[in-house]
């Protein structure tokens, strides 16, 4: 296939760009700096200018675009890019799609999204129909995904990625615990009883691939492991698999002081489940916290 991604720098882009390559397809890489290599295309999503030519070229379109949600402290100004670096891509995307004649638009846009849609869940499992939850994650999710619709009106199948903490030593949520759990000064974050809907970076890449494909499969989708764990069961199993300790629990004033707004995110519980993953028939390579942990740190 032809697919042009933009998020194609970050932790998961760059590693969904190997999958596809290694898998045969042509990925296009959508840049906000002039174009270096041809396989590069210069966009500005921020001034809603992309040529149509590109997306044009596509059988696929992949959204990975966003600041990162845990790369600094939350104050006013980082939410407005948070908000608008995810509200400003999707949209300029969207619109071009729809644009286009029917002939040359993409058969699918999968566009990142995140559980933070479904707020904080407590202990209550959710799927897919859940509606959103409250919370600036959950308001940000909302406007995140409503700028797809132009596509999803145009006729083109969309597909949202709500994604959970996908596992690797390299990124994600996992990386910056390693160092303190090696060194012993780690342990859960506040009480431990928020879930967290992990799964492995493998699994992740294998459930897009799996979703470019699956005509039969629109709209918002987990892309969770099947299998929810807390904190508290994260850490344990973490330290286990380090052969350390994890005796000094973070207490939730402390998250509070160092991530501003993030922390409410971080301490806030998402119990979410697969439902359409599983109704599809993806199977998991790795379906437990144990084997996703070995998975992202040792693959």
């Amino acid at each position: 296939m032809r697919i042009l991604m933009a998020g194609a720098s970050g932790f998961l882009g760059t590693r969904l760009v190997d999958r596809f390559t290694a898998d045969g397809h042509r990925v296009t890489r959508l840049v906000r700096r002039p174009a270096r290599t041809p396989d590069e295309r210069q966009w500005q999503p921020s001034a809603a200018q992309l040529d149509p030519a590109v997306v044009a070229d596509a059988d696929a379109v992949i959204n990975l675009a966003g600041a990162g949600v845990g790369d600094r402290r939350w104050n006013d100004e980082y939410r407005r890019l948070l908000r608008s670096s995810r509200v400003d891509s999707t949209t300029t995307l969207a619109i071009t799609i729809a644009g286009l004649p029917a002939e040359d638009r993409p058969k699918v846009l999968l566009n990142s999204s995140a559980v933070g849609w479904y707020g904080d869940t407590g202990d209550r499992a959710v799927e897919e129909d859940a509606p959103a939850g409250e919370g600036f994650l959950s308001d940000l999710c909302r406007v995140w995904e409503a700028a797809t619709r132009p596509a999803e009106d145009a006729g083109v199948r969309v597909v949202r990625l709500r994604t959970g903490l996908p596992l690797h030593r390299d990124g994600g949520m996992l990386k910056p615990q390693l160092l303190p759990m090696r060194l012993g000064i780690s342990g859960k974050l506040g009480g431990g009883r928020q879930w967290w809907p992990c799964l492995s970076l493998a699994d992740f890449l294998s459930a897009v691939t799996f979703l470019l494909d699956r005509e039969e499969v629109a709209g918002p989708v987990n892309v969770v492991g099947p299998a929810p764990v807390t904190n508290a069961e994260f850490t344990k199993e973490l330290a286990r698999q380090l052969h350390r300790p994890a005796i000094m629990p973070i207490p939730a004033l402390a998250l509070k002081i160092v991530l501003g707004g993030f922390s409410v995110e971080a301490l806030s519980s998402s119990r979410v489940l697969p439902g359409a993953l599983t109704r599809a028939g993806f199977t998991y390579r790795h379906p437990d916290l144990r084997s996703a942990l070995q998975s992202a740190l040792t693959d």
